[in-house]
């Protein structure tokens, strides 16, 4: 019977996206011996660092998190936009446009008023 636990503990230990990434698009990759999920919505990403890291590893695994962004997605990161740590990262994605510039996606607007 604690064999069963075990197996149900492990495999709810998946990385799963937030709910605004469900129905996203998923990578695996592995970096610098590390393994990470990535979703990918179009207009935004998540980063999931799989497994334990050491006291002294996080400011490695963030930047390693920041480079498999435009590995996966084929976009970058706003800079602005970047927040979480290396455990999970979220930020909104630049992708190259279809003339094979950068477009960077505008911020929503807000209507105050409408008249």
């Amino acid at each position: 019977m604690r064999f069963l636990w075990t197996l149900l503990f492990l495999a709810a230990c998946g990385a799963q996206p937030s709910p605004k990434f469900f129905g996203a698009q998923k990578h695996e990759i592995l970096r610098s011996g590390r393994h990470y999920v990535v979703w990918d919505n179009g207009r935004e990403v998540e980063v999931i660092r799989l497994g334990w890291a050491g006291p002294r590893q996080h400011d490695g695994i963030r930047a390693d998190m920041l480079a498999v962004i435009p590995e996966t997605t084929g976009c970058r990161a706003v800079d602005r936009t970047v927040e979480g740590d290396s455990g999970v990262m979220r930020a909104r994605l630049t992708c190259p446009d279809r003339r094979g510039g950068a477009s960077d996606p505008a911020p929503p607007i807000i209507r105050l008023w409408s008249g």
